[in-house]
Parts: structure tokens; C-alpha cells; sequence
């Protein structure tokens, strides 16, 4: 696993490797945060993409709580690869919606409910 600042210089590192063009209308940048969050089912949230209601702001957060709650036993070599992949996933996130595509978005919703049912 990472420190939380290993973890953020990490993240910086991961988003530098991306084209610019992918961070286009994500105004409020992502942010990498100390928080577990645990919805009401008892999944754990790694990363969210917000949208604010009358043009506000798009963003992504990171949860780092939840990634080490999940991930905390790994080596840091596989922690980094699940960070990558969390902040892939909500970039996705965000050019689907300046594309005005849901499909992540149902999908996440089906393998959740899949999940859910096992």
C-alpha cells in the first residue's frame, strides 16, 4: 500500500500521463481525499465524478479511506494500479457525460446489483 501523500504524487503522476484534452470541462480537477465512505449497502466508494446542478462544477474524487479499507494489504506496485484504475473510471465518467452518454453509468449500476445478489 501507499501513504496517503505517496498516494497523491502518485495520482499527480497518473494524471500527467493522460492527454490534457481528457480534463477538458472537469473544472474542479480531482481531488484525492482521506475519506471511507461505505453506501448504504456496505460497498465500499472509491472514487465519485460530480456534476453540480446549474453549471457549478464537474470533478472527481478519489477516496483514499475506501481504497486502503479494500486494497490496504496489497504491495504498492498493485495499490498504484488500483488508484489508476479508480481515476480512470471516473474520467470515463466524465467524458461520458459532456457526451451526454450513460452507458458506464448503467453499467456500474448492473454489476452492482449483480454483486449485491451473490
Amino acid at each position: 500500500m501507499l501513504t496517503f501523500e505517496e498516494a497523491q504524487i502518485v495520482l499527480d503522476e497518473i494524471a500527467c500521463e493522460l492527454p490534457q484534452a481528457i480534463f477538458d470541462g472537469l473544472n474542479g480537477g480531482y481531488t484525492l481525499t482521506e475519506q471511507t465512505i461505505i453506501d448504504d449497502d456496505g460497498l465500499y466508494i472509491l472514487g465519485q465524478y460530480h456534476v453540480q446542478p446549474r453549471g457549478l462544477g464537474r470533478y472527481v474524487t478519489i477516496h483514499y479511506g475506501s481504497l486502503l479499507a479494500v486494497y490496504g494489504r496489497v504491495s504498492p506496485r498493485v495499490f498504484r494500479e488500483k488508484l489508476k484504475e479508480v481515476l480512470h473510471h471516473e474520467l470515463v465518467h466524465h467524458l461520458e457525460s459532456l457526451a451526454g452518454d450513460r452507458s458506464l453509468e448503467i453499467k456500474d449500476a448492473l454489476d452492482r446489483a449483480r454483486y449485491l445478489r451473490r
